[in-house]
């Protein structure tokens, strides 16, 4: 009974040894919107039977991000070179 404790314990150890190193991935819609709030962009968001839409605007970059109740994800990016 001991072997068999001593082995959950073990077990459980490296199991949250190895999920908590895990680093998530951010998508693209996630990184643009950190992007433009640290470039000081304010963040509009539209939500309408489930689409949601959302745009950023700087001095010399837009962006529109359109996802629809089914999620799929339409970006649009405006640089104004």
């Amino acid at each position: 009974m001991k072997k068999v404790f001593l082995s959950l314990v073990a077990l459980a150890l490296v199991t949250v040894s190895f999920t908590s190193c895990r680093e998530e991935e951010k998508t693209e819609k996630e990184e643009l919107i950190e992007e433009m709030q640290d470039a000081g962009a304010e963040v509009k968001t539209k939500v309408d039977d489930g689409d949601v839409k959302i745009k950023m605007e700087t001095e010399d970059k837009e962006v529109k991000i359109k996802e629809d109740a089914d999620g799929d994800v339409k970006i649009k990016v405006d640089n104004d070179n």
